[in-house]
Parts: structure tokens; sequence; C-alpha cells
């Protein structure tokens, strides 16, 4: 089994890195069901597929948003005994203890949800509400004993937001408890509701190691805007895409009327998300959330079942921005989209750009493939080379060289496969 090394936040407040000091983009796929709803075959499968197509995070959750205290796993176990949270099913976790490993055994962190949010706050789920301030720590320092080891994030929240000092409370003793049983071993982070981040509810509160952003199930949204807010904060704290829109799901919830979300709209976030200096991104797909199977009742209109749905192309195409990562000082750069002179598009054809502070390396990411003009030296290199990298098949093409001093206008190449384009100015020689 590869040794993982722990996750932590980079010295600037901006990143994620690895604890020798590596810069670690996180590349995640949305399993909220996993522990819940597979069995060993299943998951293995589930598992293994991610690995080889190069995600490096996988989301479940314990206490599953589906029915998850009364509906047992695969093996017939639920997770609570009365549905009690001092009180653990061995049987359950010991599938999940099982997952987290052979997770781990492929080279996968767990972004480890200890619940669903309707469990401590049933503004709308199947809930009931079954935690308090004192029985959230215990449930957390049990999870934080079992699984000090694993290699993984530990993500409070569940989609919900914070209503009042009460829900607080209960997140608090939750993150209190994790901490007291994995000694810190682990970051913890949260995963509020569509459309917000978690800054807006628990930004300062000391457990919080990173934010997460859920920008939602809708192609019109102007996510960015989200992003720029998350960057802003203060004290700086990195932030994840954590839940942007998943492929195949209908758009804005609106089966047919609206379309379905597909590989472009994935890719736009990713690549907004990098540009507005976000430390990870995780990808989701519709029917693989809810690992969707008949006889399984369908939620939202899934098109195919999860194992059908494991290889549809943004998947495969997501492991593309790693390498972007890695041959780019990504890490080191800032956002800046007033670079862009022309055109000042909005919507899901806005063009985002980031640059480094000396100056001298630049991305731009046009969804749309758009012909585009930078302000006049903005980039301070005698010289700039242009190469375009196609998110669709991580491919590079020398674009030339142009005078870091003048306006640059760029127009993308065209390519029948798809329209969006990254495009790398570099001018450090």
């Amino acid at each position: 089994m590869p040794q993982l090394k722990k996750i932590c936040v980079s010295a600037d407040g901006h990143r994620l890195v690895l604890d020798d000091r590596t810069p670690f983009f996180w590349l995640g796929d949305t399993a909220w069901e996993l522990f819940h709803r597979l069995n060993r075959e299943e998951a293995t499968h589930y598992l293994a597929t991610r690995a080889v197509q190069g995600f490096n995070v996988i989301q479940a959750v314990g206490l599953a948003e589906i029915d998850g205290l009364t509906m047992p796993n695969a093996y017939g176990h639920v997770p609570l005994q009365d549905s009690d949270p001092e009180k653990l099913v061995e049987g359950y976790w010991q599938h999940v203890d099982w997952i987290v490993e052979r997770a781990n055994a492929l080279g996968l962190y767990v972004a480890f949800l200890p619940t669903w949010g309707d469990k401590w706050n049933r503004a709308w789920g199947t809930g009931p509400e079954i935690f308090t301030p004192a029985n959230a720590r215990v449930f957390g320092a049990l999870l934080g004993r079992r699984y000090c080891s694993a290699a993984l994030i530990w993500v409070l929240g569940g989609d919900r937001p914070v209503r009042d000092a009460r829900d607080l409370a209960v997140i608090g003793a939750m993150a209190q408890g994790l901490r007291e049983g994995d000694g810190g071993a682990h970051c913890i982070t949260y995963h509020p509701s569509g459309g917000n981040g978690s800054s807006q509810y628990v930004h300062h509160e000391p457990w919080l190691d990173f934010n997460m952003v859920q920008t939602g199930h809708s192609r019109e949204r102007q996510s960015y805007l989200m992003l720029e807010r998350e960057r802003s904060m203060i004290p700086a704290k990195p932030f994840v895409n954590a839940e942007p829109p998943y492929e195949a799901h209908p758009n804005s919830f609106k089966e047919g009327a609206e379309g379905w979300l597909d590989q472009h709209d994935v890719r736009r976030e990713l690549y907004w998300t990098i540009c507005d200096g976000g430390a990870g991104y995780t990808y989701g797909c519709h029917a693989v959330w809810q690992m969707y199977a008949p006889p399984r009742q369908p939620i939202n209109f899934p098109r195919a079942t999860w194992r059908e749905s494991l290889s549809y192309p943004g998947a495969q195409q997501m492991h593309h921005a790693l390498t972007l990562c890695s041959k780019y000082p990504l890490s080191r750069c800032i956002p800046d989209s007033s670079m862009i002179k022309s055109p000042q598009s909005m919507g899901p054809a806005a063009i985002r750009a980031c640059r480094t502070d000396d100056r001298t390396f630049a991305m731009v990411y046009t969804p749309e493939g758009q012909r585009f003009a930078l302000h006049a030296g903005l980039l301070k290199a005698p010289s700039i080379s242009i190469t375009f990298f196609n998110p669709r098949s991580g491919a590079f093409s020398a674009g030339g060289v142009v005078d870091g001093g003048s306006e640059i206008i760029i127009m993308p190449p065209f390519d029948p496969s798809g329209r969006d384009w990254v495009t790398v100015l570099d001018g450090r020689g």
C-alpha cells in the first residue's frame, strides 16, 4: 500500500500542499453514496476506475443522504444502533473501513463526511435530526480514533447552511470530537448548500482549515463571482470547488426543458476554478453520486446507471488539468482577469485569467475559444511564448512568440471536437 502524505495548507494560506511542501491540486470525484450503496466488488470497480482516470480524492458520506439511518448497506447493516450517534454498528463501519483502506491503497484520499446535513439540519431531506452538541462530539471522537491513520480529509456540513447558534454548536462539537479522536492528523473543511461557500458560515471558526464552495447545477450561474469572493476572504484560506455542475445532470434541475449539463460544463468550471485561485475541484456525475442502478428509485432523472456513467467524457478529461498544474507554476499564480482588454464577456462565456506576481507568466481560459486581447505591457518580459492547451485531449500546440510590451491579441485554434481552450503565455525564458 502506498504511504500517502498528509494534506496541509500552504504558507500563504491559498493552496493545499503535501507535508513535504509539494503542491497538491485536489482533483476529486463525488461519490456520496459509496459507503452506503455499493458492495465490495462494486466499490473496487468504482475506485479502480477513478484511480486510472487520474482522480486523487473521493468524496463520500458516513451517514448517507438517501435514508442513510434506516436503509441498510449492501451487507444488511445500518450505521447506528437506534439512530444513536454514540452507538456505532460495527458491521456497517467495518465495510466503511474496507473501502477507505482500498481507496488509500489505490492512491486516493477520502474526503469523509461523517454525516449528511439532514441529520443535524432538516431544512429539507429525510432526516431525522439526531445530533446535539454533546453526541456530535462523541460521534466525532469515535470516527476520529477509528480513522486516525487513514489518508483522508474531514468534511463537515453536508449540503446545509448554518442557521443559528445551535447549528454552529453542533458542527463545532463534531469538529472538536474529530480533533480529539485523531489528534489533529487531518484537515477539516465544510461542504455548504448550493450557491454558497463555507466562508459565509464558518470562515473564522478555529477548526476550519480550508473552505469549500458549491457552485451548483446550473449552466447560467456566474460561478466565477463566487470563486472570486472565496479567494478574497481574510484571513486567507484555500478553497475547493467541491460541488460544481454534475455531468449528465438536468440543467437547473429541469429535466428536458433546460437540457443536460455536459463535458463542456464540467471543464468550464474546472478551469475557471484554476484561474480564480482554487486549491482544487471535485467533478461529479449525476448517476454516480447516487450510485444509481435499478431497482433503486432514481433521483432527478439520471440518464444511465452509475457503472455506465463512469466513462463519460468529462470524467476522462479532468486529469489533463493535473498535467497543466505540474508543467507550469500555477501554484504561484494569482487571479487577474483584469488582464483581459476584450471581450468583456460574462455568464458561461466569461474569460478568466491568472498570472505570476512578477508578470512573466500568465494563463487564460476561453470557454468559447474566443479571440481575446490583453492590455499592453501587463506581461513584463521582452518576448512571450504562446502555447495552446487543449482541455479535451491534454495536447499542447505552439502558438508563436509575441512582444511582451505590446497589446497581445490571441486567436485560439479551431477544433471540431470542442470550443474551449487554455492559452499559456510564458516569458520566463
